[in-house]
């Protein structure tokens, strides 16, 4: 992905950013000004509200979807630190985390932590333009704007700031959304190399404000309680009619980061609260999952009905009416092959396993 050219600017430069970059510090930081440079329109920003940014921005995929940042990324574990420090929700909005950290960042520990993103960040950002490693003389020639470099760095004992080059103010303001996309697009990529078999990474790097409604995959299993009668809860056991069950990701979304059907089964309500973010135990639920699963594509093609939602199923790499024709034991083993090599690697990834305690509300 390119970045918009400009005659009078050092746009190449620019996007030769993240040319060598072997962990996510720089990507992070400049979203982090970006964002900040939106908000604000300041030219000058304070370092440690580049770096308390960082943090939030990297919060949510870290706590949350568990990805892997790499080995050699500190960023992981001072995320990591910091959410055991503060005590803040693993979903925690960016705005809780950013106030919280700037409450308290006098805080030892705390301060200690992002000191660490302070040290090597804000002058490396800037090797497309100033070709050296000696930070002392990347702040000197910074202000000398060389090769019209994108900030400046103001560092002495009381003060560490960077300012926006004046004449990169217009361009980034006026590309805000452009440059955000480009970096989010670099930084998946990077990811997807050190998390190759996680499916959906570029879903798996902003909060979303609100989850996607589940209407449709509602009006669906309604339907085929409609037309079979109740069903009962694969985990309780307990008989679910229309409109008195919760729909469960099997697979946590916050693994597989969508609401495919084939994935979706109604449960009883208690469930989501107990089960939460844990894997089920295959060995007791898959075959009972793939069951219900294939007896209710059979009533929707039987009784021909064919909502838009069945396209769902094409993912699996049959069509619904090959799902159909298939035999109890062949679906099953369509439902093993889908889903075991995806709960290893949530497995891989720290997501615990979750089996039904024998209560319910």
């Amino acid at each position: 992905m390119d970045i918009p050219q400009s005659n009078g600017l050092t746009t190449v430069r620019l996007g030769n950013i993240f040319a060598k970059t072997v962990a996510t510090y720089k990507y992070f930081w400049f979203l982090s000004i970006l964002q900040i440079h939106a908000k604000t329109e300041n030219l000058r920003i304070d370092v440690w509200d580049i770096v308390i940014r960082m943090v939030a921005n990297a919060w949510y995929p870290i706590h949350y979807f568990r990805l892997s940042f790499g080995k050699s990324d500190s960023l992981f574990d001072i995320v990591m630190d910091l959410q055991k420090i503060t005590n803040l929700s693993i979903d925690s909005d960016i705005d809780t985390i950013i106030q919280e950290l700037k409450d308290n960042l006098k805080n030892s520990e705390i301060r200690s932590r992002l000191r660490i993103l302070t040290l090597n960040v804000p002058f490396r950002f800037l090797r497309p333009w100033i070709d050296t490693s000696d930070n002392k003389e990347v702040v000197r020639r910074s202000q000398l704007l060389e090769n019209g470099c994108l900030y400046s760095i103001h560092k002495d004992k009381s003060d560490f700031f960077v300012e926006i080059n004046p004449n990169w103010h217009t361009y980034i303001h006026n590309h805000y959304n452009i440059l955000m996309d480009f970096t989010y697009w670099n930084l998946t990529q990077f990811l997807q190399v050190r998390n190759p078999n996680v499916p959906a990474i570029s879903n798996k790097l902003i909060k979303p404000i609100k989850r996607d409604s589940l209407a449709k995959q509602h009006r669906y299993w309604d339907m085929i309680i409609e037309l079979g009668g109740p069903i009962n809860c694969i985990y309780t056991g307990k008989e679910l009619y229309c409109s008195d069950y919760e729909l469960d990701h099997f697979l946590p979304w916050s693994f597989v980061a969508h609401n495919l059907n084939w994935n979706l089964i109604p449960s009883n309500g208690s469930i989501n609260s107990s089960k939460s973010n844990k894997l089920p135990d295959l060995s007791l639920y898959l075959h009972k999952l793939a069951d219900m699963q294939h007896k209710s594509l059979s009533l929707c093609i039987n009784a021909n009905r064919e909502p838009k939602i069945l396209e769902d199923y094409l993912s699996l790499g049959y069509t619904p009416r090959e799902l159909v024709d298939m035999s109890t034991n062949q679906f099953r083993e369509l439902y093993k092959r889908t889903f075991n090599p995806m709960n290893q690697i949530a497995l891989n990834m720290g997501y615990e396993t979750w089996k039904y305690d024998g209560r319910w509300k």
